[in-house]
C-alpha cells in the first residue's frame, strides 16, 4: 500500500499550452515532457457499493501495461489531499479477484459478492507529466507534475477531464501548496479534489455527489486557536466543493451556498481579536472583500430576477477564467496548513489563543450581540445593513454556541437570526422589521445578550 499527497486542480483547456510552458517547469527539471494515453475502467456493483464505502476500483492500460488499483477516499486538508492506494500488475484488463482480500478490502464490503463488479465508466486521457526535483528550505524535493486532459464516459454521458496534478514523491507537503501558488498566479487554476470517480459516478446518478465536509471536531474544553482553525478549513473545503459542482450544474442554490461559506470565512477572520493579528490575515481579508463584494450585488439581483439568476453561471464561468478565486483558495489553505497567524503573537496573546473554546465563546456573543444593538434598528431597519459584517460574526458563532454551550432555546435563536440576516440581501422592509422584532422577542437571543448563553 501506498499514500497519495497531491494537489488537484482544474485548468481551463485554453490554457494547457501556456502551463506546459511556464518557467517554473523548466527551472525544476533537466528532463522533457513524457505524454501518454491512459486507459481506465471503472468497476463497481450496479447499486454503486463500492462508491458508499468510499473506495474506487480501476483497470488502467499504460501502453502494454495493465495495472489494477484499488483507492480509499482519503482526507482533504488545508488544500492536500491524501488517499491509500494499492497497485497491483495483472497480465490483461479483466479483474483479478484474487487481490482484492482482507489486506486491502473495506471491512464494510466484506459480504458483497464480487462477481457483482462491473465496468460502470471510463476516464481516458493523455497525460503530460514531468517530475521537478529541487532543494527547498534546505529539504530535498521531488514533485511529480502531471496534466491530465480527456473525457468520462458513461452510458448517461460525457465530461471533459482538464486537470492539473502535483504529486509529492519527497519533500514537505507545503512545499505543493507554494508550487501550485507560483503557478496560479499566472494562470487560472481551481483546487477541486473531486476524483476523477466521483466525476464518473456524478453523471450515472446526479445526486452522488457529496456536498457534505467532513464536519469539524469542536468540543467543550478545546481551545480556541484549534476550533478557528478547524472552522475555517471546514468552510475552505465547503467553498471548493459547491465551486466544482455549480461550474458543472448552474443550480442556484449551489452558488448561494458557495457565496455563504466566504461570508463564513470573511466572519471567522475578522472575529478573533488578538488570537490571530490582523497584519496575518490582511491579505486573505483582502480578497474575501473583493470577490464577496463584486458577488453579493448578483445574487440579490438572482433573488428577483429568474433572468440574473440564468446569467450568473455565466459570469462564474468568467470568473473561474481569472485567477483570484483560485490564488486566494491556495494562499488560504497554505495559510492554514502552515498556522501563519501563531508567528506573530506575544506571549499575552498565546494566553488568549489557549482559552477553553466554550469562556471564549460565551464572551464573545455577549459582547458582539450587546455591540448589535438590534432593539434601536426596530424603527430604522433600513440602516440595518451597516452591521452586517457584526451578524454574520455572530451568526457563523452561534453555529458552533448551540453544541458547544449548555443553552436551550439556540436553534431557534439561530433560525431567528437567519431570517434577519436573509432580509438584508431584500428591499422588504416590512419583512426585515418582523425579522427583528422576533429576534429582540427570543429568549435565547436575550440570554446571549446578558451572560453569552
Amino acid at each position: 500500500m501506498a499514500t497519495e499527497t497531491e494537489i488537484k486542480l482544474r485548468i481551463n483547456p485554453s490554457d494547457m499550452d501556456r502551463l506546459v510552458a511556464h518557467p517554473l517547469f523548466e527551472r525544476y527539471s533537466s528532463q522533457q515532457w513524457q505524454t501518454r494515453e491512459l486507459l481506465n475502467a471503472y468497476y463497481d456493483t450496479r447499486q454503486g457499493d463500492l462508491a458508499a464505502a468510499q473506495v474506487a476500483l480501476r483497470i488502467r492500460r499504460d501502453g502494454e501495461q495493465f495495472i489494477q488499483t484499488l483507492k480509499s477516499k482519503g482526507a482533504s486538508v488545508a488544500g492536500l489531499s491524501e488517499r491509500n492506494e494499492w497497485d497491483w500488475s495483472i497480465d490483461e484488463g479483466s479483474l483479478v479477484m484474487s487481490h482484492l482480500d482482507d489486506s486491502c478490502w473495506p471491512e464494510s464490503l466484506r459480504d458483497l459478492d464480487k462477481q457483482q463488479l462491473k465496468e460502470l465508466f471510463r476516464t481516458d486521457f493523455t497525460r503530460k507529466s514531468i517530475e521537478l526535483a529541487w532543494t527547498h528550505a534546505g529539504v530535498p524535493t521531488r514533485v511529480e507534475v502531471a496534466l491530465d486532459r480527456g473525457k468520462v464516459s458513461t452510458a448517461a454521458g460525457e465530461e471533459e477531464i482538464s486537470e492539473l496534478e502535483l504529486e509529492l514523491r519527497e519533500g514537505n507537503p507545503a512545499t505543493l501548496l507554494e508550487l501550485a501558488l507560483q503557478l496560479a498566479a499566472d494562470i487560472a487554476l481551481m483546487p477541486c479534489d473531486i476524483s476523477k470517480a466521483e466525476r464518473g459516478y456524478r453523471l450515472l446518478q446526479a445526486d452522488s455527489f457529496d456536498l457534505h465536509i467532513r464536519p469539524a471536531r469542536l468540543a467543550v474544553g478545546q481551545d480556541i486557536d484549534s476550533a478557528f482553525a478547524a472552522l475555517l478549513q471546514e468552510q475552505l473545503a465547503a467553498s471548493q466543493r459547491l465551486a466544482e459542482q455549480y461550474r458543472h450544474t448552474g443550480q442556484w442554490k449551489l452558488l448561494q451556498g458557495w457565496f455563504d461559506q466566504l461570508s463564513g470565512m470573511r466572519a471567522l477572520l475578522g472575529s478573533m481579536g488578538q488570537v490571530v493579528p490582523r497584519k496575518t490575515s490582511r491579505e486573505l481579508r483582502l480578497a474575501l472583500d473583493a470577490l464577496l463584494a463584486d458577488w453579493q450585488p448578483r445574487l440579490q439581483a438572482g433573488l428577483e430576477s429568474r433572468k440574473a439568476r440564468d446569467e450568473a453561471a455565466g459570469l462564474f464561468a468568467v470568473e473561474l477564467q481569472q485567477t483570484r478565486w483560485g490564488l486566494f483558495s491556495l494562499d488560504l489553505a497554505l495559510w492554514l496548513h502552515e498556522r501563519r497567524w501563531q508567528a506573530a503573537r506575544n506571549k499575552r496573546m498565546i494566553r488568549q489563543a489557549q482559552a477553553p473554546l466554550e469562556r471564549w465563546l460565551a464572551r464573545f456573543l455577549r459582547e458582539e450581540t450587546q455591540a448589535l444593538g438590534l432593539e434601536a434598528y426596530k424603527l430604522k431597519p433600513f440602516a440595518l445593513g451597516d452591521q452586517q459584517p457584526r451578524l454574520e460574526r455572530v451568526l457563523v458563532w452561534l453555529e458552533v454556541a448551540r453544541h458547544v454551550l449548555a443553552a436551550e432555546g439556540l436553534d431557534d435563536t439561530l433560525g431567528a437570526l437567519r431570517k434577519l440576516h436573509a432580509s438584508l440581501m431584500l428591499n422588504d422592509m416590512q419583512a426585515r422589521a418582523d425579522c427583528l422584532d422576533a429576534i429582540v422577542a427570543d429568549r435565547g437571543w436575550k440570554a446571549l445578550m446578558r451572560d453569552g448563553s
